[in-house]
């Protein structure tokens, strides 16, 4: 058995995203995709677990499956009228519950299931099966909040396994960083007035949602202070992620001292994604993963769990996961990145990167 266990199924990448164009249904002058759907569809992630399977990572993994997030998982973070409105559409051939949610026939067991891979991954985590885990969960979590799901995320995952831990005394102080491009924003209000949760999104400024993850958003009545928004500019580049976790999220984790740190680990920011213009790329994830790792070796004893986001990129994502999970491992199997040489070319010059850093010192003034 490997030190970091890896769940998934098979059944997630059955996910169905519907009548889509992009990110408008289809229609009127929106003329449908030769491919179809949203772009959250399940080949990046199956192109992941593929890559690994032909470089022979998957070998150095613990790989598992899990079963669904039971109901009254589901019931710690969603209002019981929705989870009902959600199963009997889902019942009746599918459709949709929020914005951008669309699902097919099937599609709330599939989202239980999805939901269910990251609870077991923390509980493997929090029960000393596997120093860390890493969840393929689909579809994604970040975005949903308890009575609205949007942004093509069905239920909380991590609120679900979160709250699951926490009701079976595994964990109390969780901290949750969220690196997927998009701002956090179900995390944020399922645990905004949570002092024991600490949240923190680093994300696009204004990307999506358009109308949230501004920095003085920093929690609710007991929760003040213990959510941590970073909007980062467009074309931050690989030195401003890096700066940010050692300015901002390293010494809030410090400061916090949670007893388990989760990710909300989306590829999004990467250079060639379809919904950002952040121009991080394989080397970004690799380094931010090696930077927590040693954070939560110091402050955890090196419990750490991932699940995955967002990531658009049927080309880059498998890369951009395989030095994610290469590193958690430790494993020597590299994929490499075709890509390396020419995003290592695109990053933004000195003078952007100044005022990149600039705006941090800002940030750091208001949240820590």
């Amino acid at each position: 058995m490997g030190n970091t266990a890896f769940f998934w199924d098979e059944r997630c990448f059955w996910h169905g995203g519907g009548n889509y164009a992009f990110t408008l249904p289809f229609g009127g002058l929106v003329q449908p995709l030769a491919a179809g759907g949203l772009p959250e569809n399940p080949e990046t992630k199956r192109r992941l677990k593929n890559l690994m399977d032909v470089t022979g990572l998957i070998g150095d993994l613990d790989a598992r499956g899990a079963e669904a997030a039971t109901w009254e998982d589901l019931r710690r973070v969603h209002p019981e009228k929705f989870l009902k409105e959600f199963k009997a559409i889902s019942d009746a051939g599918g459709g949709e519950v929020g914005l951008r949610t669309p699902f097919a026939a099937g599609g709330f067991e599939i989202a239980a299931l999805s939901a269910g891979l990251a609870k077991a991954a923390l509980f493997h985590v929090l029960e000393g099966k596997a120093k860390n885990a890493y969840s393929l969960s689909r579809p994604p979590g970040h975005h949903c909040l308890p009575d609205w799901p949007n942004g093509f995320c069905l239920l909380s995952n991590l609120g679900i396994a979160i709250r699951a831990a926490q009701a079976a005394g595994l964990a109390s102080r969780v901290a949750v960083i969220d690196w997927d491009v998009h701002h956090g924003n179900g995390t944020e209000a399922v645990f905004i007035d949570d002092s024991d949760v600490l949240t923190i999104s680093l994300h696009q400024e204004r990307n999506y949602p358009v109308d949230t993850g501004d920095v003085d958003m920093r929690g609710e009545g007991a929760g003040v202070g213990a959510n941590i928004n970073v909007p980062l500019a467009p074309g931050a580049g690989h030195n401003t992620y890096v700066e940010a976790l050692e300015r901002i999220v390293l010494p809030a984790l410090r400061k916090f001292e949670p007893e388990v740190i989760v990710i909300a680990c989306g590829f999004d920011a990467a250079a060639i994604d379809p919904l950002s213009r952040m121009l991080a790329t394989s080397e970004t994830f690799r380094v931010m993963t090696r930077m927590v790792m040693s954070a939560a070796d110091d402050l955890c004893e090196g419990r750490l769990m991932m699940a995955h986001e967002g990531g658009y990129s049927e080309v880059y994502v498998p890369f951009c996961g395989h030095a994610v999970l290469q590193e958690m491992s430790g494993s020597a199997i590299d994929a490499g990145d075709p890509f390396a040489e020419t995003f290592a070319a695109r990053q933004p010059n000195a003078r952007l990167e100044a005022a990149y850093s600039e705006m941090l010192g800002e940030i750091a003034d208001v949240v820590l």
